[in-house]
């Protein structure tokens, strides 16, 4: 006996289509976008029959006010092989819509998109982007021009990338809807706010600290300019001058190699920190679908729930997987920045003692100390923030280790190795 399918939904007249914040929906395409499967909830919000769905290019459910640009981004990130988060506004067919935030991947030669209820902050500000980009696209803007647009306003808003936003917006949207449900948010979205907080503050902090070194870097040449005018008795000067440029320029590789390099342990850390949130928080999405599958008592246009529900399980066990993989670099790059701040303590001892030395030579001179009572203030200074920096940056970077470990102690896959020696560098993300 086939299942029954019974509607008694309400549906206003205009405006929003009802789509509950615990509810969760997904469809299935080919290659070319044409829709082979889905779910009740799809079929409800969307107002279609299975015989207007299957078979329908999925585009006949997008919305007029959806900027072009968006789906230039989404297709062009799906077609490189690689999945893709963003807010979507659909048309239903009665006219209503309803917003979804979407998690779209390559599948078996198609795609698979799974869909939540957006309510956070940020869904507020990215309608209002969109409303922009709409605006400009109907002045002539290309979709691909729309992208970049995008792409640019939001690394204005403060992300590195589209993936650290997408990353960040379907956390913000899990735990939102955590909220919305009465359910206890997630502990690995708590998780992954404190590890995004802490490598935000960690950027801040580096930043400030590259900031700082940068300010002081002319402190070996005012050093050998005083020594010349006191020459013969600025020999010691001479000397102390040339061990901080030795020292400044070992400070100088420490920031390229940990810091400012695209390639650096900083900026690996950060963009598989993104991935793993992605990874997990797609993961748990698939595990809610699978578990839906269970609770069916409709027909799906055709499709097989089984098959459909350990598709889901299989996926979201894949996803978990690749996030601990991911999270154990994280853990790994996290104490190699710790062990990289004991060698940049090191440093700042050497310019401790360049700085009593200064101190000797200038109650020493009888003329001329002026000037190298200002470069042992500058020193001074500078010692005393980066002391304090480092503090922070070692903190921070422990705060993101036990983190990314307690996830791994909690999660499927690897548990995390043990801890790489320094001189070791190489991190494949």
């Amino acid at each position: 006996m086939g299942f029954v399918e019974k509607r008694n939904v309400y549906r206003p007249a205009t405006g929003e289509a009802p789509f509950g914040f615990d509810e969760i929906f997904f469809s299935r395409t080919d290659h070319r976008g044409v829709i082979e499967c889905g779910n009740y909830v799809f079929k409800r919000v969307s107002d279609y029959d299975w015989d207007d769905l299957i078979g329908a290019p999925h585009k006949r459910i997008r919305h007029p006010d959806m900027p072009k640009g968006v789906f230039w981004l989404f297709w062009k990130t799906l077609k490189a092989g690689e999945p893709i988060g963003a807010y979507v506004k659909n048309k239903a067919r009665d006219g209503l819509y309803y917003w979804v935030y979407a998690v779209a991947m390559p599948f078996q030669g198609g795609f698979l998109s799974i869909r939540i209820k957006p309510a956070s902050d940020l869904f507020e500000t990215i309608k209002q982007e969109y409303e922009v980009l709409r605006k400009a696209e109907e002045n002539g803007l290309t979709p691909e021009e729309s992208a970049a647009q995008l792409v640019q306003r939001i690394g204005e808003l403060g992300y590195a990338d589209y993936r650290a936003f997408e990353s960040d917006a379907l956390t913000r949207e899990l735990a939102a809807r955590d909220i919305k449900v009465k359910t206890k948010i997630d502990p690995e979205v708590e998780k992954f706010t404190e590890m995004a907080d802490a490598a935000s503050a960690l950027k801040t902090e580096t930043i400030s600290l590259s900031d700082g070194f940068h300010a002081v870097s002319t402190v070996p040449t005012n050093m050998r300019i005083i020594a010349s005018r006191l020459e013969p008795s600025g020999g010691a000067v001479s000397a102390l001058s040339q061990n901080y440029w030795a020292m400044s320029e070992e400070m100088a590789q420490w920031f390229r190699r940990y810091v400012t390099n695209s390639d650096s342990d900083f900026a690996t850390m950060c963009n598989t920190l993104a991935e793993c949130r992605f990874l997990l928080g797609t993961a748990r999405m698939l595990r809610e679908m699978s578990t839906s599958f269970s609770l069916e008592r409709r027909a799906l246009g055709g499709c097989d729930l089984k098959v459909e529900q350990q598709q889901m399980t299989n996926l979201a066990v894949s996803s978990s997987r690749k996030a601990m993989e991911g999270l154990n670099k994280v853990s790994e790059v996290a104490l190699r920045i710790s062990r990289a701040v004991a060698v940049m303590r090191r440093f700042t001892l050497g310019l401790s003692s360049t700085r009593v030395m200064c101190n000797i030579e200038s109650a020493r001179l009888s003329k001329g100390g002026e000037s190298l009572n200002y470069v042992i203030t500058q020193l001074a200074g500078f010692q005393t923030n980066v002391d304090d920096q480092l503090e922070r940056i070692e903190d921070l970077s422990l705060s993101i280790q036990r983190n990314a470990d307690a996830l791994m102690a909690n999660g499927d896959g690897p548990k995390r190795r043990p801890p790489v020696k320094f001189e070791n560098r190489e991190t494949t993300v």
